[in-house]
């Protein structure tokens, strides 16, 4: 039951898959007894005072506890690879036999190939990027608007009935799908959460345009009457892409010539003289643009929230990843930043079209990757809602007793990355993914057939499982209220959070109190750029998904501000 419990987590992983995938682990019953006094040791630690973590401020230190439901799960079996390496347990002990496993994930292909309907796009592999892209030459040009080709992918998503289109994005493939005329009166670019992609915003790209009227009975808790009003008949044009090793993007090894050359961390931090893509282009063509301000790879007393709705100074947040992976906040970053500039501007009849500004929509970690866009490049985006960020648990700067915790953590994603993979494909069926979606959905109607089969059919693809056991191992990166604090964010850009009060990963006092926290160094309180915070009822860590007709007039309403200012 307790493998059964952890197993369930896996895959959608917004929590720590790490600490999910080390559960399974430790679902020996001989160890269970130890996970009590364990966990019981380690939040006692989190209660109190802990090296990097010096509280300066908590109004509601009575109430105050001692860590998060998500961090007690992490907390609780985080240990636990040490007490097996202790007892000389082997990791081929508890992984699923590789050989059924790949026979298993092979089957479960030719499946899906049988399945969808035959089309000669659907048999042609990913573009060779054998032509590789060093750190000091160009890729090929991008293109905005190919056809379907990539190896498995639908024409068509079948949760849209949008079609699929690629963008060639140096040297490699970004699925992206978009709704609504060219010539839109708004322009809005969805960003998804970790190992999902472009369809789970299925009802923004579909129902934001039938959205005409909103009006709702819930309030945000401050009186304010969420999502009244009648839309004035401004059209949008929508677009939702797939972030690089997501969905039907291309899932390149980190060890790839082109995949480390494409790296967002290029040329960011001041230790290092790599080559920043982008500028390495603009000086081959002899072109000027925006250029990256180098910066320290690991900031010192930055100021975090606390699952309480307190203030924390975590003495180090590591920025870079520690594989030097492409798969971080900083490439993605830049993958939204070209997109805009590659296809949205591209998109459109004349040049005051081309030259609108975007607003991002954000969900769970995609809250990183947008936010870090606009401080890269301010003049692309005109503000930023957030729907329920992510805190990422597991980093480096957000687990108490560090310097205990983190080299045990490291040696779990280590132990993951070599000998996980069959354990991935094993815990990758629809029965599985059904199940994993009940954590985080607190409105579990909205998991149907059509939400599992999107979600998960990118998921069997060559290179998704290198990609999800990479991305598990990046406990580092930019954080939200260290980006909302930053002196480099636009103080023109507008941001709104909306998070579902029942989502089980997200603490809700932190989110809300992201207004106060987020302030940038030359601003008084509370003029930082977070100017909403709005929870909805029922809803969870998915509330797009979940509640679409709250979260669209929100969307709406946000839209309707910034044409104001």
């Amino acid at each position: 039951k307790l493998s059964q419990r952890y197993a369930r987590i896996f895959i959608l992983s917004h929590i720590s898959l790490v600490a999910c995938c080390v559960s399974v682990i430790v679902s020996v019953s001989q160890l269970s007894a130890l996970f009590v006094p364990l966990q019981t040791t380690f939040e006692r630690a989190a209660a109190h005072r802990t090296p990097g973590y010096h509280c300066i401020s908590n109004s509601d230190s009575h109430n105050q506890q001692p860590t998060n439901p998500p961090m007690k799960l992490s907390l609780s079996i985080v240990a636990s690879p040490a007490l097996l390496l202790a007892g000389s347990t082997t990791v081929s002990s508890f992984a699923p036999p590789t050989s059924n496993s790949a026979a298993a994930a092979a089957q479960r292909r030719q499946y899906l190939s049988r399945r969808r309907s035959p089309s000669p796009t659907l048999q042609s592999s990913l573009a060779d990027t054998d032509a590789a892209v060093t750190s000091d030459t160009a890729a090929p040009a991008p293109s905005s608007s190919s056809s379907a080709a990539v190896e498995g992918m639908p024409p068509v998503s079948p949760a849209t009935s949008l079609p699929n289109k690629i963008y060639s994005w140096r040297g490699y493939d970004v699925r992206y799908q978009v709704s609504g005329p060219p010539d839109a009166d708004r322009t809005l670019v969805l960003v998804h959460g970790l190992f999902v992609n472009s369809d789970h915003w299925r009802k923004t790209l579909t129902g934001l345009h039938d959205h005409s009227t909103v009006s709702h009975n819930g309030n945000d808790g401050e009186g304010t009457t969420i999502g009244e009003g009648v839309v004035d008949g401004k059209t949008c044009r929508v677009y939702a892409l797939d972030l690089l090793g997501s969905g039907w993007s291309s899932k390149p090894s980190r060890d790839d010539p082109v995949a480390r050359s494409i790296n967002g961390e290029n040329g960011r931090f001041a230790d290092c003289d790599s080559v920043c893509y982008r500028e390495a282009q603009q000086q081959q063509q002899q072109q000027q643009g925006p250029r990256k301000i180098r910066s320290a790879p690991t900031l010192e007393n930055v100021p975090l929230g606390t699952a309480a709705g307190g203030l924390r100074l975590a003495s180090e947040l590591e920025l870079r990843h520690p594989l030097g992976s492409p798969y971080n906040f900083y490439t993605w970053a830049e993958q939204i930043a070209d997109f805009v500039r590659d296809v949205v501007h591209e998109d459109g009849d004349d040049d005051e079209t081309r030259k609108k500004e975007v607003t991002l929509v954000a969900n769970s970690i995609g809250t990183m990757s947008s936010l870090q866009s606009v401080i890269d490049e301010p003049d692309l985006f005109n503000g930023c809602l957030v729907i329920n960020p992510n805190f990422r648990e597991l980093h480096s700067a957000e687990v108490p007793l560090g310097g205990l915790t983190m080299p045990l953590v490291r040696r779990v994603q280590a132990l993951l990355r070599e000998r996980g993979h069959g354990l991935f494909e094993a815990l990758a069926t629809p029965e599985t993914v059904a199940q994993i979606l009940k954590e985080p959905y607190a409105v579990t109607e909205a998991i149907d057939d059509e939400l599992v089969s999107v979600l998960l059919d990118p998921l069997l693809t060559k290179g998704a499982d290198e990609v999800v056991f990479d991305t598990l191992s990046y406990s580092a990166g930019p954080l939200p209220e260290q980006q909302l604090s930053s002196a480099s964010f636009p103080k023109d850009c507008p941001v709104w959070v909306v998070y579902g009060k029942d989502d089980p990963w997200t603490p809700s006092k932190r989110v809300e109190n992201l207004g106060k926290v987020c302030l940038r160094p030359d601003d008084g309180y509370g003029e930082g750029p977070v100017e909403r915070v709005v929870g909805l009822e029922g809803a969870g860590h998915c509330p797009h998904d979940e509640s679409p007709e709250a979260v669209n007039g929100l969307i709406l309403e946000f839209l309707d501000r910034l044409d104001v200012e």
